[in-house]
């Protein structure tokens, strides 16, 4: 039954943390490595519909003439297989593929220079695997260590369109802006080891469990549309778990989870901004501040195959400018998850809303966006 508890919160907090810290869509993979059973095999899908839209700011012209995004952000599904395997008493192992970052960014309004909005007919699109093998040691009873490997690939491909921003235009033609207005750039996956480490008290009588695991950053080396190098780095985290059942069948959970995004920038040397009139190198996607994300939840057993949980999550609207291609500046999210067993397979849904902070860019302004996101995992002990 307790089993059941847990896959229910599980795939609920993953549900929930579609769109949590921006592009990042799966935390920490090594809560795995805690399933109960000799073997077991996990599979899980997510689908996001975001809804974020929103006007020009008032800032002066040319922005201010242009006109409302639209919705920029795009549904998009996520997905990870799990398994692990207990080899005795002691020693446990797991190895886990899932889609850590991404974003689909869409301003599928006319261009500015038909009328639309500012950034009008720019897209991104950011894509990532990651491959994590780790394993479990229990010390003691109550102690465990656990550690891995992690190679990840980070892949990406963008048109930037606006009269500000853009590739420098020809020798003979003066810079300025709309001299060109248009910058592509498609990069190929390019993938870069990292690890993990953590440690876990646990008293299993009354299903205690407090772990905490460290993610390295991975930095992913590009090349520009000159043939010049730059490095985007997936930064660094922290990620603290905890549990404890509090009645007979009812579990108290939550985990919070720091990333230094402060360190994640997307800046090719040929990409300008000539908002000033001069073209100066500036960064296409960036972060100001690192990012807390907070999760509490309750799961309930309700018979010896149904249940349920549900889960509060919480990101800080950092009040910082934001990106243009991104349009959202903090969470809340609401998830209900329910999970059904029979003998050695498990099915669990989650559905969540999410509640996102008002965000400003350097155009545009981003109210009252949301989105609602469903979870599906199946799982298998055997």
């Amino acid at each position: 039954m307790k089993h059941l508890i847990l896959a229910a919160t599980v795939l609920g907090t993953a549900s929930s943390g579609a769109i949590a810290g921006g592009i990042e869509r799966r935390g920490d993979p090594s809560q795995i490595l805690f399933e109960e059973g000799r073997r077991y095999l996990e599979f899980s899908v997510s689908s996001v519909q975001p809804d974020v839209s929103g006007g020009a700011r008032p800032i002066g012209p040319p922005a201010s003439l242009a006109g409302p995004t639209g919705d920029i952000q795009e549904t998009y599904q996520n997905y990870a297989i799990g398994y692990k395997n207990q080899i005795n008493d002691r020693l446990a192992i797991a190895f886990v593929i899932d889609e850590p970052v991404g974003a689909d960014v869409d301003y599928r309004t006319a261009s500015f220079f038909s009328g639309g909005a500012f950034f009008g007919g720019s897209q991104a699109s950011v894509s990532s695997i990651r491959f994590t093998g780790m394993a479990k040691y229990n010390a003691t009873e109550r102690f465990s260590v656990y550690g891995g490997l992690q190679y990840v690939g980070l892949s990406g491909d963008l048109t930037v369109l606006s009269p500000a921003t853009g590739g420098l235009p020809p020798a003979d033609v003066p810079p300025g802006p709309g001299t060109l207005g248009r910058y592509n750039l498609s990069v190929d996956t390019e993938y870069d080891l990292g690890y993990l480490l953590g440690a876990a008290y646990e008293i299993p009588d009354i299903a205690l469990r407090v772990a905490l695991t460290y993610e390295s950053k991975t930095e992913h080396d590009f090349r520009d549309n000159t043939g010049a190098p730059f490095t985007v780095e997936l930064p660094q985290s922290v990620t603290l778990h905890a549990q404890s059942g509090i009645a007979a069948d009812t579990l108290l959970f939550g985990s919070i989870r720091w990333r230094e995004w402060t360190e994640f920038e997307v800046a090719p040397g040929d990409f300008f901004s000539f908002a000033s009139g001069a073209p100066v190198t500036t960064p296409i996607a960036f972060n100001r501040s690192d990012v807390y994300t907070y999760r509490l939840g309750l799961g309930r057993s309700f018979t010896d195959t149904w249940s349920g949980a549900f889960i509060l999550g919480y990101e800080e609207q950092t009040g910082d400018q934001k990106g243009n291609l991104d349009g959202t500046d903090g969470f809340t999210s609401y998830t209900l998850a329910l999970t059904h067993g029979v003998e050695a397979w498990e099915v669990t849904g989650a559905l969540s809303y999410v509640d996102f902070g008002n965000a400003d860019t350097s155009v545009a302004s981003f109210r009252g966006n949301d989105a609602v996101a469903f979870g599906l995992k199946v799982g298998f002990r055997f």
